[in-house]
């Protein structure tokens, strides 16, 4: 396949992330197997194992720029949210530092093992947040937690960020439940905070990725650019596209991954 050929389904699925961030979340779920899908035509020198880390590595790079864009837009919210990054910036980037090492440094094999697990965790992540947001208090900002439950969350958000560097869709979702309960204020600066730890969690990874070389940036860089475009579309469009319909797209797209994947392992189809 040509080369630019290649990058138009990249951009496609960079753009609909785009979209779905702004308006849900689970953009990685659409760039990362977009990506699996681009080894074949266009790199035959990896290996199956080394390109599924290589396309997780690629597609962060991507996804960055949109998370940096989030926080910039988030600033007024954050007044008062001092102390809460404070207490949870570390554990972020400590998290994601794991993360993204724990990815580079295990076997290839691993992460190709768990690929159709982390994707149905996504989705059910997604899924589920409907209820989960059925539990969350309905004035956060009269809330008073324990000092026991600031430190739960504190590993709570290091296990996370774990998450986060090694695969990250759906971490949004952990972080507003946790936050929720922590007395921050309302919800938009709880959104704002949950933003600026998800790219302190992204921004580390791509720190360990561009060191360790895991990242095709001729790929990742017109992505980043239609995810950017991806975004301000689905800021425009969010007000007259159901944020229910969007969400369903990307479970569905989520599960139907797993699925594949799934079988695939399991050696059903040729080549496996």
């Amino acid at each position: 396949m040509d080369y630019a050929w290649m990058l138009v389904p990249l951009c496609l699925s960079a753009f609909a992330a785009g979209v779905v961030n702004a308006l849900a979340g689970g953009g990685t779920l659409l760039t990362f197997p977009a990506l699996l899908a681009a080894r074949l035509p266009g790199y035959p020198g990896y290996s199956p194992d080394q390109w599924n880390v290589v396309a997780n590595a690629t597609s962060t790079a991507a996804l960055v720029p949109g998370s940096a864009a989030g926080t910039w837009g988030y600033r007024r919210e954050l007044r008062g949210a001092g102390p809460w990054l404070a207490r949870l910036l570390a554990p972020s980037l400590l998290g994601g530092l794991a993360g993204s090492l724990l990815l580079i440094w295990l076997p290839p094999g691993v992460f190709t093992v768990l690929i159709p697990w982390l994707l149905l965790t996504a989705a059910l992540l997604f899924m589920l947040q409907p209820t989960l947001n059925r539990w969350l208090p309905k004035h956060p900002e009269e809330l008073h937690p324990s000092p026991w439950l600031r430190a739960g969350l504190i590993g709570f958000q290091f296990l996370v960020a774990v998450y986060g560097g090694y695969f990250g869709a759906g971490i949004g979702i952990l972080m507003l439940t946790a936050l929720s309960f922590m007395g921050l204020g309302d919800v938009h600066r709880v959104n704002a905070v949950k933003t600026v730890l998800a790219a302190a969690i992204n921004g580390v990874s791509l720190v360990i990725f561009i060191v360790a070389n895991a990242i095709r940036w001729e790929l990742a860089l017109p992505m980043a650019a239609a995810a950017v475009l991806g975004g301000y579309a689905g800021a425009a469009v969010g007000r007259r596209l159901p944020r229910a319909l969007v969400r369903w797209f990307v479970i569905l797209v989520g599960f139907g991954l797993a699925a594949y994947y799934f079988v695939k392992q399991a050696g059903v189809f040729p080549g496996a």
